[in-house]
């Protein structure tokens, strides 16, 4: 076999491994989307009289801001109640919404209606920080729905757009459920700063993940062509 025929034959094998490559990492961002996806089957089981007021499944939450808030709850089930659950996941399964999930979660937990009455379940999907909540009949006298939906969409929201600012996010959220479940006036939604900046410029990790993948295989590709072709002319050079 000539140097030439063998010059061929790497080009050859260099694309072939290229491809081969590409295709696995293509095939891997698409199978890891779906394995990290939250559904209503996978929470734990749970029924209106556990005392466990957070599940913190997207990893957000400090854990002195979640021992914080659980007592915030704790103290509140303890005077009124009313219990208040928080759930945080990481990425919804597909075709499903925080809405969706979070009522599905409700009624998974809750499935008679006296369970139901005196329950608020806030859910929030930290892939999108798009937050949803389900209220009992026996709560909306003093936590209306337009406070409950102001709740999920300013408290929380706030310092979210503020920086994903997570912790502040939910003790806000239990702060204010608890104060107007004992039956105070309503403190209100945060105050929006105004701020220059108003959308980050930051990829999130998903992104930068996937964005990453596609130069590891754009740039196998290229060496798959150029290296036999340096190689090819280098060796003509010297012939």
């Amino acid at each position: 076999m000539t140097r030439l025929e063998q010059l061929f034959n790497w080009r050859n094998y260099l694309q072939q491994a290229a491809v081969t490559i590409a295709i696995v990492l293509i095939a891997s961002q698409i199978a890891v989307l779906p394995a990290l996806a939250t559904g209503v089957y996978e929470m734990p089981m749970l029924s209106a009289g556990d005392r466990t007021w957070v599940w913190d499944k997207g990893d957000v939450l400090s854990r002195s801001t979640e021992s914080n808030i659980s007592s915030v709850l704790d103290t509140l089930e303890q005077k009124t109640g009313k219990q208040v659950r928080f759930v945080t996941i990481h990425r919804l399964d597909y075709g499903e919404t925080t809405a969706t999930f979070a009522d599905q979660l409700f009624e998974q937990w809750f499935p008679a209606k006296e369970d139901q009455n005196n329950q608020i379940l806030l859910v929030l999907d930290t892939v999108t920080n798009s937050a949803a909540i389900r209220t009992g009949e026996g709560v909306k006298s003093l936590l209306s729905d337009e406070i409950a939906q102001s709740v999920a969409g300013e408290t929380v929201q706030v310092p979210l757009r503020e920086g994903n600012k997570y912790n502040e996010a939910f003790s806000e959220a239990s702060s204010r459920i608890a104060t107007v479940m004992s039956g105070e006036p309503d403190p209100g939604a945060p105050k929006v700063v105004d701020n220059i900046q108003v959308e980050g410029t930051f990829k999130k990790a998903e992104e930068t993940d996937q964005g990453n993948a596609t130069v590891v295989v754009v740039v196998l590709l290229v060496l798959a062509t150029v290296i036999p072709m340096v190689t090819y002319f280098w060796y003509q050079g010297f012939s």
